[in-house]
């Protein structure tokens, strides 16, 4: 037995991942055990998990894989630095956390309750590590593949060619240049600073004109399998940005520079009122975004040849742009790493350690997200006996059908089955999950449980031998990271889920990888004719819940209407 535990430390979205033999037999973030958002810091609580999930000990742990290299592309780091500089303060935090990555033993051996380790540690590039998760465990025997994000180890992206149990780098994209930067640095200058804010000016952008479109392009210009941005409208580049990856939540400095005001005007201050400028500015971005990140995608298939692409990176995250690939360029098949921010890099240096370093072959397919803690009917019962909520404990078909005809009368339903997902998206085991026909259910929804930004859209999940029947594009989304047209027929039978733009960004539910989530949608199209719910993350402005007594936390402090915990069925009073 060979196992490998991979590790994202001291960066956003901590989180481990344990490969045994080549297969991945579990994953998680950080958040989900210490109950921060986008937790930086070592993922002391995560990595222990996945070792007892497993039922190992330190001692079974034949290599550590750590989603970083310091010593990668250093010439050019050092050729930087010299020529241009940067803050003595910005300096020094950079090599503390450099340091902490070239010697997480000890911390680690700590974690896991031990004096040493006699594991084999190993340092991964950044993007190796998402190229790997992106290509190492996807259904393809060769694809091109693109990691692309913010930065790490002084890259924003990579392409690569991958084939067989390997892949070979074709190229980097280094510091200063990133569209992950390109898109955050405009996100603050619309008011949304926190860490993993770019995903709402997503959601706004289809709310405005991209009237702005010439104005935004002075800050990228493609150039062929590259991108350059326009530095002077950007100060990461002049003295280093502050960062904070120690612990909690990962703050990021102001990366915008004046420039950029005088260009857009004054920037909004966060949660101040927004208006149509602000949407138009958003549109401009995610436009602008659109047509450098399809220009890459473009570029990358002309380079390789190939007909099949795996991405991964933050930057990967943004479904509207992935949702354009298969309609508009040469690709034919897309897989994107469900877990593509830096959460899923643990599971890409594993990965890499395996195929590259030992030679491993490829088997393990990740067809689904589900490799987090689960809970037994047990734990169930003893979290609600100490909540002292009433409730009856069904049996399958009774709980599927009883559930449906909640949701189907206009219940807000929390769904916590199985194992935990990995990744930003809750895919059906840590859900809400209400009827999209009724237009009215998002603002219920916002007042009641999520508190969310009106402009944001939720998702819907579907069947998928029906997703060609509700939107325009058939091909499998199982991740939540594509988003497709809504066909014209169907809008108004699911307004709920479908936004401004007549979009959705959808998961397809195949019975073969989640049998209890597929039935319970099946009963609700039984009920109404409708085969897709409204499906959104299982929490309250924190880390989806990751353990029963979560789920029964959010459940009792907010106002959903009913807790599925597994068969057992919680239903509020009045």
């Amino acid at each position: 037995m060979t196992a490998i535990l991979g590790l994202n430390a001291y960066h956003g979205d901590a989180a481990a991942a344990l490969v045994v033999d080549g297969d991945l037999v579990a994953a998680a973030e950080e958040e989900r055990f210490n109950r921060v958002k986008h937790s930086a810091g070592f993922p002391v609580q995560a990595a222990a998990w996945c070792l007892a999930d497993a039922g190992l000990t330190a001692a079974d742990l034949d290599h550590v894989a750590v989603s970083r290299d310091p010593w990668a592309n250093l010439v050019p780091k050092l050729v930087r630095t010299a020529r241009h500089g940067m803050r003595p303060g910005f300096l020094r935090a950079r090599a503390a956390n450099a340091a902490r990555i070239r010697d997480v033993r000890p911390t680690l051996a700590e974690a896991l309750g031990e004096r040493e380790l006699r594991a084999r540690f190993h340092g991964v590039e950044h993007h190796r590590a998402h190229v790997a998760s992106a290509f190492l465990v996807s259904p393809f025997d060769d694809a091109a593949v693109l990691s692309i994000d913010g930065f790490g180890d002084f890259a924003s992206a990579m392409i690569a060619v991958g084939s067989g149990s390997g892949y070979r780098v074709l190229d980097r994209v280094l510091f200063p240049h990133s569209l992950g930067i390109l898109y955050t640095a405009v996100s603050q200058w619309l008011g949304f600073p926190k860490y993993g804010d770019e995903g709402k000016v997503m959601g706004l952008a289809p709310y405005g004109r991209p009237s702005e479109a010439s104005a935004l392009r002075e800050l990228v210009r493609s150039r062929g399998a590259r991108y350059e941005l326009g530095l002077p409208y950007f100060r990461h580049h002049t003295g280093g940005v502050d960062l904070t990856w120690d612990g909690g939540t990962p703050t990021i400095g102001r990366l915008y520079s004046d420039a950029l005001v005088r260009l857009l005007g004054p920037a909004r201050a966060p949660e101040s009122a927004l208006d149509s400028r602000h949407e138009d500015v958003a549109a401009s971005l995610q436009h602008v975004f659109e047509e450098a990140y399809l220009h890459l995608v473009r570029a990358v298939q002309e380079r390789t040849g190939l007909w099949r692409l795996c991405l991964a990176g933050g930057v990967a995250l943004n479904a509207v742009a992935n949702g354009r690939i298969r309609p508009e360029t040469p690709f034919e098949d897309v897989w994107v790493q469900p877990a593509a921010g830096d959460s899923g890099t643990a599971v890409g240096a594993a990965y890499d350690v395996w195929c590259r370093t030992l030679g491993g072959g490829r088997g393990f397919v990740m067809e689904h997200a589900y490799v987090g803690p689960e809970y037994s009917d047990d734990d169930c019962l003893r979290a609600l006996e100490k909540a002292r909520l009433p409730h009856r404990r069904l049996d399958d078909g009774e709980l599927f059908a009883s559930v449906a005809e909640r949701i189907a009368a206009g219940d807000v339903v929390g769904w916590f089955q199985g194992r935990m997902e990995l990744g930003p998206r809750a895919l059906g085991n840590r859900s809400i999950v209400v009827d999209p026909r009724r237009a009215e259910i998002k603002d219920v929804l916002n007042a009641r449980v999520k508190h969310r930004e009106p402009f944001r859209p939720f998702a819907p999940s579907i069947l998928a031998e029906a997703t060609g029947d509700w939107f325009e594009q058939d091909y499998s989304s199982p991740f939540m990271v594509l988003v497709y047209k809504t066909r014209a027929e169907k809008r108004e039978s699911i307004p709920a889920v479908n936004h401004v733009d007549d979009t959705g960004r959808l998961q397809t539910v195949e019975r073969r990888v989640n049998d209890r989530y597929w039935r319970l949608i099946k009963e609700f199209e039984r009920l109404t004719g409708v085969p897709v719910v409204l499906n959104t993350s299982f929490n309250e402005n924190e880390p989806i819940v990751m353990t029963p007594e979560h789920a029964i936390d959010c459940f009792v402090r907010t106002r959903m209407d009913v807790l599925a915990l597994g068969n057992r069925l919680v239903v509020r009073a009045g």
